[in-house]
């Protein structure tokens, strides 16, 4: 039973239709910041012969690669719930987010790759101008403001997958500013090995943030409850008429999961009372804990033999 259905559900923004639509926009944004900050790294690689800034113009290139696949995910969790999938299909977000995770670690292997190779092969320092440190040094600045901007979207609309590619864009930050400091030394001093050095740094930079993002999207694939049944019962105790609580159970994520719960009624109460007793219960967990859809099973209170 669904507590508080809407006529329109994408004109309210707390519906998980408006949340996936908000997010969808977020991304499309992001998308679009990531493109521009690819653009002015590769205009500084080709121009400088960095292999170093060739290499964050990749790295930058999964973001984007990670907000397509975002959007694309998205689509599909906006969907309604249908016969073949009941309880809607959220998951796919959680997938996305997988997903990032997935790239993260190939971008970990890439850097490891390329910094043991020009440790062990050397190289000559680029060919880097002051204007060409600038320009690297706004789309740092650019990716922060995004990495920022996304981590409080996510957290706003309770967002696996924006918060799973905040932390993504964040790593970038730290890969341009190592790049950045990189080039800058080598630019200097003819330090040929500070890059190779700092992309190590880095890549366990990126490794941390796969285990973050693995560490929260996969309780929700496997079922995870989405919060302690005790309390589900503390709300639905306060309910007039409830005896008591059993089998309850949760799942999913806060703004878009699901409780079950049993509660145990007067004797005396009539089918009908004993119904909008569970109606009751079921809007009141609703919103107090941002359940999306929330089931009550009645039961007669135990006599005091112990039968029902």
């Amino acid at each position: 039973m669904t507590p508080h259905p809407q006529d329109d559900p994408a004109d309210d923004r707390s519906s998980p239709l408006a949340r996936r639509l908000e997010v969808r926009r977020v991304l499309a944004w992001v998308l679009l910041a990531n493109l521009v900050a690819i653009a002015a790294k590769l205009y500084v690689g080709v121009r400088s012969g960095s292999i170093a800034v060739m290499g964050d113009a990749a790295h930058s290139g999964i973001d984007a690669v990670n907000n397509l696949v975002g959007l694309a995910a998205m689509r599909l969790a906006a969907a309604p719930p249908d016969e073949r999938h009941p309880y809607g299909h959220g998951k796919f977000e959680t997938l996305a987010a997988l997903a990032v995770a997935a790239f993260l670690s190939v971008t970990c292997f890439e850097l490891l790759e390329g910094a043991v190779g020009r440790l062990r092969s050397g190289g000559t320092a680029p060919d880097i101008q002051p204007m060409m440190l600038a320009v690297l040094a706004g789309t740092m600045v650019l990716n922060g403001a995004v990495a920022w901007s996304e981590n409080r979207a996510g957290k706003r609309l309770s967002s696996q997958m924006l918060a799973a590619d905040a932390r993504h864009t964040a790593s970038d930050v730290v890969v341009s500013a190592a790049v950045l400091v990189g080039v800058g030394l080598m630019a200097a001093f003819q330090w040929e090995n500070v890059d190779a050095i700092l992309a190590i740094f880095v890549a366990l930079v990126v490794a941390h943030s796969g285990y973050e993002i693995l560490k929260d999207t996969i309780p929700d694939l496997v079922d995870e409850r989405a919060t302690d049944p005790s309390e589900i019962s503390s709300v639905a105790s306060t309910i007039p008429g409830v005896r008591g609580t059993s089998q309850i159970r949760s799942r999913g994520k806060r703004g878009d999961g699901f409780a079950e719960l049993t509660i145990h009624v007067a004797r005396e109460e009539t089918v009908v009372t004993a119904h909008e007793i569970a109606d009751q219960v079921e809007k009141g967990i609703a919103v107090e804990m941002d359940f999306v859809d929330v089931t009550v099973h009645v039961e007669p209170e135990e006599g005091p033999g112990g039968e029902a």
